[in-house]
């Protein structure tokens, strides 16, 4: 079972929030799915929800693949265990990613990750989304 992450990555979350939330989605597909090989694909860089979503899958032992396209690598990455570039810019790596998947989750994120969504959706895979709130770092700002 391949696990599709996506969400925020460089704006300001709740972060124990977001892991509470990973980690009970985590939960819930592993038990229903009733599977013991489980592998979480998300975008490749140590940035926001991937970087959680990767570190809760090490701490289950399970398997890490990153999706991204060449700009990710401009960004610290995660090691995972296995990485796929595609194509050069934000976007490109889609398809590939919702190949690769069998269910996707969403906590937060902005129009990439919106866009995923109802691409998996359309697919038929199974979809789960969490809001997330993103935090401004100046209040004064809308986010």
């Amino acid at each position: 079972m391949r696990i599709g992450v996506v969400g925020y990555s460089k704006q300001v979350f709740e972060s124990d929030t977001a892991l509470s939330l990973i980690q009970r989605a985590f939960d819930v597909i592993a038990t229903k799915q009733n599977i013991e090989v489980v592998e979480v694909v998300s975008g490749l860089t140590q940035l926001g929800i991937p970087a959680l979503a990767y570190q809760e899958a090490v701490r289950r032992g399970w398997k890490t693949i990153g999706v991204a396209c060449r700009k990710a690598l401009d960004y610290q990455c995660f090691p995972v265990d296995q990485r796929i570039i595609v194509g050069r810019n934000w976007g490109d790596e889609s398809q590939a990613f919702l190949d690769m998947i069998d269910i996707l989750v969403r906590f937060g994120g902005g129009q990439q990750a919106h866009f995923e969504c109802l691409l998996a959706q359309e697919q038929g895979k199974q979809v789960i989304e969490f809001e997330l709130r993103s935090i401004c770092a100046i209040p004064s700002l809308t986010c």
